[in-house]
């Protein structure tokens, strides 16, 4: 399977758009790219797009959650776009979206705000 990222800077962070699929054989290759993004992303947020995957892993949730505990380190903010109703009901009935900020899209502002419990 492939994952493609892509990523830009705006003013509010930084933004990686994925497509693709999240797995065991891409998860570790994600991993290694988006953890260098938090430094360009500190006191900001690092934007996960979400709207382009097509399947995620129990290996994507960990490497997702890996991402989220380095930002709270980096004193950056994760923020989930794009997720799929699939993804989200998975996200949500595991509690991983409890982890998360999330919007809709890239530009809309976060609408859920949930810290580690």
């Amino acid at each position: 399977m492939t994952l493609d990222l892509k990523t830009r800077n705006s003013r509010k962070g930084t933004v990686a758009e994925l497509s693709g699929e999240i797995d065991s054989a891409t998860s570790t290759g994600l991993l290694d790219q988006l953890l260098p993004l938090l430094g360009e992303a500190k006191g900001k947020s690092l934007v996960i797009d979400l709207g382009k995957v097509e399947y995620v892993s129990s290996a994507g949730l960990r490497t997702l959650l890996v991402v989220y505990r380095e930002a709270q380190r980096a004193s950056a903010t994760v923020r989930l776009t794009g997720l799929s109703e699939e993804l989200r009901f998975v996200m949500s009935v595991t509690g991983f979206l409890d982890f998360f900020e999330e919007s809709g899209t890239v530009s809309e502002p976060s609408t859920v705000s949930r810290a580690l419990r």
